[in-house]
């Protein structure tokens, strides 16, 4: 696994051709895309850890983002063009001037935003409509209306205001997977009674992986192999951690189901990293009502 520190510009896809490059191997994806004006934490798995992409895209994000009020483009980013102007209410700047005091508007709107459930994804995404990703569509000029999406809000809060050169909010959110913070800045700003792109978004953190420890890009094969987190100690970082005994381990090395008596201490319930008696990672496995099943084996480390 390799933890990456994306630049604005490429796109995640163009990330993932660098890393192939560089370690001359074409198996490589990437666990949640970035924007190409967004930078930040790009997780990217390479060989047999792309195994573990479903059970890293599906964990928490973390971001720090600017939302720029007054002025909504068509991608919902600094990249679009303006489509939309709207005054920003006189109250709102007055409090944007004098945060971090008392700013109710803001305030309310953050509430909201936080008990939020279900959300419109922006027309330019990557999500399929029609057959086609809904930006081929956005791109040819057609009207895209996607459905809500199903998402969580874990934190969310103001950590900067400001009324130049334009009404600005900077905000940090955590969120769950299928959160686009594009469309957080859309209604967000309707909620304040105006409108608004974003301007700036870094992802800090995804799933267990930090800003701390991403690796700039472009960089040398060397540095890249030496950035490379072990597939073990990626998975573990990811996971709960379930340690098989010698025929367990031989088992789900072959796909059999394990009962769960075999297992000591009793293992938890839902994915699970499973270790050999050795250390060596056996699979992806996941106990239920009694059975533990592989969800996606591992090959034996070389010895």
């Amino acid at each position: 696994m390799l933890v990456v520190d994306k630049t604005k510009g490429p796109t995640s896809h163009d990330i993932v051709a660098m890393v192939r490059r560089g370690l001359q191997t074409r198996e490589v994806g990437h666990a949640g895309t970035l924007d190409p004006m967004a930078t930040g934490v790009l997780v990217v798995a390479v060989g047999e850890a792309t195994k573990l992409v479903p059970y890293l895209t599906a964990t928490t994000k973390s971001y720090v983002a600017r939302l720029a009020l007054g002025v909504e483009t068509d991608t919902l980013d600094a990249a679009g063009k303006p489509v939309r102007e709207a005054a920003v209410p006189p109250g709102l700047l007055a409090e944007l001037a004098r945060w971090p005091a008392d700013c109710p508007a803001l305030t309310a709107a953050l509430e909201r935003e936080r008990a939020r459930t279900a959300q419109q994804p922006p027309a330019y995404s990557a999500i399929h409509t029609d057959g086609e990703r809904a930006y081929a569509r956005a791109r040819r000029g057609e009207s895209v209306t996607l459905a809500d999406r199903e998402v969580r809000v874990h934190g969310l809060e103001v950590v900067g205001a400001g009324v130049e050169p334009r009404p600005w909010v900077d905000l940090t959110l955590v969120v769950d997977k299928g959160y686009y913070v594009r469309s957080l800045g859309r209604d967000l700003a309707e909620r304040l009674g105006t409108v608004g792109h974003l301007v700036a978004l870094r992802r800090t953190r995804s799933a267990p992986f930090s800003i701390e420890e991403a690796l700039p890009l472009p960089a040398q094969p060397d540095a890249l192999r030496a950035a490379l987190i072990p597939l073990v100690d990626a998975a573990r970082r990811a996971l709960p951690t379930v340690n098989l005994p010698e025929p367990a381990s031989k088992d789900a090395r072959c796909g059999r189901p394990i009962a769960t008596e075999a297992v000591t201490p009793a293992p938890p319930e839902g994915p699970a990293v499973w270790l050999a008696p050795d250390g060596d990672l056996v699979a992806i496995g996941q106990f239920k009502d009694g059975i533990g099943s592989v969800l996606r084996g591992f090959r034996p480390s070389p010895s």
